[in-house]
């Protein structure tokens, strides 16, 4: 069986970002630039008030009047020539006017009538004015490719008119459940039979990547009828198999992978849930054979499945680069011969990441997974670790 490091490297070569489209702008929360982008204007696209306040032209002592020519508001077009003695009464983000070299904000004003006022302090020369350009300028970088597209990017794209964006494409990902012991979740399970709860987990993480996984249904265990369902699988980029991917009589589909024409890159790893991975490519995409119980789902899609859909995507990251430190309010069991991957509740108290865990009694035990909100990481060969000792967390996203 191979390292889970090993494991990755084997999937991370599949994994290069996928084409890039264009995508509207409103609907490109959560991906990632394929293109730089540029700006289109300057920002502020004129000399500005940074304040409410009045705009005039050299220093005035404190006490003496002057004048109000004008009100400025914010949207107002440029181009205003302030004469002295005069000041301009302007408001935040108003063009400032010509021959205006500084802005006394209102506070430090006092009204003597309609037309005219005092002020108690000076202001020096651009006091409280942001220069045209001065955050960018009109054909500079403004997002680089590879840039997470945050509400907060979206919104500075907003301000320079990109309406479609240049993003790698999401890729198509099919699920399919296998083996005669499983029905649907609405149904009724007879003597010996349970309901599918991978579908319901892998659409749920799915949409957690802004990504709608598309179900296939349930193939039962004989290899012609999973053989047509896989094949319906692979027109997808991503095609993600639960079960039948161990070494039992009715284990028929890295047989039929083969037999489609997929490549088999690995076929196990050694983490525990989840050792009987199997990960395999054909022309058009990627194949993921994911162990049938459920916590082994769960823990080879954390690992393994989500940082490769995330590669096609266009992010970076290895499979437990985003480890964080946190620290065990519980004692934890050692690992034998594997790495063990632990569900925990997670919560940051104190700032300091404390991860509850809770031991699992199998890989069939989705109780314990059901509970976590992050990955507890028991490298093969550790022993115990007692209350308040340190540990290697990944965070499950919601």
């Amino acid at each position: 069986m191979l390292h889970p490091d090993e494991a990755w490297q084997r999937i991370a070569q599949h994994c290069a970002p996928l084409p890039e489209v264009e995508v509207e702008r409103r609907a490109a929360a959560g991906l990632v630039l394929a293109s730089s982008l540029a700006a289109t204007v300057d920002v502020p696209a004129a000399d500005v008030s940074a304040m409410d306040g009045y705009a005039l032209a050299g220093p005035v002592p404190p006490g003496e009047p002057r004048p109000v020519a004008k009100t400025i508001a914010a949207g107002d077009a440029p181009g205003y020539v302030l004469e002295p003695p005069a000041v301009a009464r302007i408001m935040t983000g108003a063009p400032v006017p010509h021959g205006a070299d500084r802005v006394i904000p209102v506070e430090m004003s006092r009204v003597e009538d309609h037309a005219s006022v005092v002020f108690q302090a000076a202001a020096g020369p651009g006091d409280h004015i942001r220069r045209r350009g001065e955050v960018v300028q009109a054909g500079a970088p403004l997002l680089p490719a590879g840039a997470l597209l945050t509400p907060g990017a979206l919104a500075l794209l907003a301000t320079h008119g990109h309406a479609a964006l240049p993003v790698h494409r999401p890729p198509s990902v099919a699920i399919l459940t296998t083996g005669d012991e499983v029905v649907p979740a609405e149904a009724e399970p007879g003597p010996g039979q349970l309901r599918d709860s991978h579908t319901d987990f892998l659409a749920a993480a799915g949409a957690a990547l802004g990504l709608r996984f598309h179900p296939l249904g349930i193939a039962p265990d004989r290899e012609e009828p999973l053989a047509l369902l896989i094949e319906s699988g692979l027109c997808f980029d991503v095609l993600l198999l639960c079960g039948g991917v161990s070494k039992g009589e009715f284990d028929f589909v890295e047989g039929v992978l083969a037999e489609q024409g997929c490549t088999i890159h690995l076929d196990g790893v050694n983490i525990q849930p989840g050792s009987p991975l199997v990960f395999a490519t054909h022309p058009g995409g990627l194949v993921f054979g994911l162990p049938g119980n459920p916590a082994s789902v769960m823990v080879t899609f954390w690992l393994f499945v989500r940082p490769a859909l995330r590669r096609l995507l266009g992010f970076k990251g290895d499979w437990w680069s985003d480890f964080l430190p946190g620290v065990l309010t519980h004692p934890l069991p050692g690992a034998g011969p594997r790495d063990r991957f632990i569900a925990a509740e997670i919560e940051i108290r104190d700032g300091v990441l404390r991860a509850t865990p809770y031991p699992p009694k199998g890989s069939h035990d989705l109780a314990a997974y059901a509970h976590g909100t992050g990955l507890v990481r028991v490298r093969a060969g550790a022993g115990p670790a007692a209350a308040g000792a340190g540990c290697e967390v990944l965070l499950l996203p919601v």
